[in-house]
């Protein structure tokens, strides 16, 4: 095996390759990255037990003096590339040893078995859904955030992904949040309800930042693919059943007030600076008042470091009841950062109600939040 590659190549394939490596794993052979020289191109392979990355390598720069396979170490292979500058030349000495050499730096990397390398199997036997690499993008960023970080309900960890009647419906919770983002189907296909790992969609953005063109979406019982251009993308699906979310968002809103996104943002992050932390998940508490002379103020209370109260004039005027709801401010935030909207509005269902949070340029999206019960 022997071949030379611009540097800049290498790091960009390295770059994509590395997402599937493991941070711990029971099997040190998925410590490293397998490479598949071909007699003109690259297949770079990383796996783990969630997720498979394939990306096939055909760059100008590419010479192929001799074909072959090995499998190298993740980390220092990512390491060592990113300091190396111009064309790179690698080859295979006796199964055993990889050299690298470019301009006058030379390593001797000890190679893995290539025979212990488990056979990733990437599916792409049937009808694939096609997306915008900007659309799946867009998905993930305005829901994956909601999604669960604790283990107790794994199927929260996951956001939902259900297909009926030419929709797709796109849902994260944490049992104390929801996001929903549906999105219009212009083609019948199969219905199907599937969950994918939070985890996986995280590392799936970061390499949709290399693309801007189609993504080809294959569903099989267990997993799911992505193919993304030269790479495959492929994971495994969480078990069980999802909530049916539909049924706690409210349908009517005796109060609705819109916001600059911006200014809300602002203040939501001034007061909460002083709000006391809730008990089970440590995130700050504040309180959003509706007085009767239809004035908006954001406060938080804490008995042991002080008080923090801002009056926020609303987009518009209010036409609605007085309210005094109590909710996290973390939730909040991250919300309105996902929004695209420059105004949203704060649909208000009462004070022990979740309250549903919608943007004008957001179409088809939406965030819940419950409040948090106060004496």
């Amino acid at each position: 095996m022997i071949f030379t590659i611009s540097q800049e190549a290498l790091l960009d394939a390295i770059n994509i390759i590395q997402r599937g490596l493991p941070t711990r794993t029971p099997l040190p052979i998925l410590n490293g990255i397998k490479l598949e020289v071909k007699e003109d191109h690259l297949v770079f392979t990383s796996s783990n037990s969630d997720l498979g990355i394939q990306m096939i390598v055909q760059d100008e720069s590419l010479e192929v003096l001799a074909t072959g396979q090995t499998v190298i170490p993740g980390r220092y292979l990512i390491d060592i590339t990113r300091k190396l500058d111009g064309p790179v030349e690698m080859s295979l000495i006796e199964n055993k040893v990889l050299l690298i050499r470019s301009d006058r730096v030379e390593y001797k990397l000890h190679t893995m078995n290539v025979e212990d390398y488990p056979e990733v199997n990437f599916l792409e036997n049937n009808t694939p859904i096609k997306f915008s690499a900007a659309l799946l993008k867009e998905i993930i960023k305005e829901t994956n955030y909601a999604t669960s970080e604790l283990e107790k309900r794994p199927i929260l960890t996951g956001v939902n992904f259900k297909y009926e009647d030419k929709k797709l419906y796109c849902v994260a919770t944490d049992s104390y949040r929801l996001s929903q983002k549906i999105v219009d189907v212009d083609h019948e296909m199969e219905p199907f309800n599937i969950v994918i790992p939070n985890k996986s969609l995280d590392e799936l953005a970061k390499i949709l930042d290399y693309s801007d063109g189609e993504v080809e979406f294959y569903i099989a019982q267990n997993k799911v693919l992505f193919k993304i251009d030269n790479i495959l993308f492929q994971t495994r699906l969480l078990d069980g059943v999802y909530p049916d979310t539909l049924r706690i968002i409210p349908t009517e809103f005796p109060l609705s007030i819109k916001f600059n996104k911006n200014d809300l943002l602002k203040s939501v992050e001034r007061v909460s600076l002083l709000s006391p932390k809730e008990r089970d998940n440590q995130y700050n508490i504040i309180k959003l008042s509706v007085k009767k002379d239809q004035s908006v103020e954001i406060a938080s209370t804490n008995s042991e470091i002080g008080d923090a109260h801002e009056v926020i004039i609303p987009a518009e005027g209010i036409d609605g009841p007085p309210i005094n709801i109590a909710f996290s401010s973390k939730y909040l935030t991250e919300a309105l950062r996902a929004f695209s909207s420059n105004e949203v509005v704060l649909n208000f269902a009462g004070e022990i109600r979740p309250f549903v949070i919608k943007g004008d340029l957001d179409e088809n999206m939406l965030h819940l939040i419950l409040p948090v019960r106060i004496d």
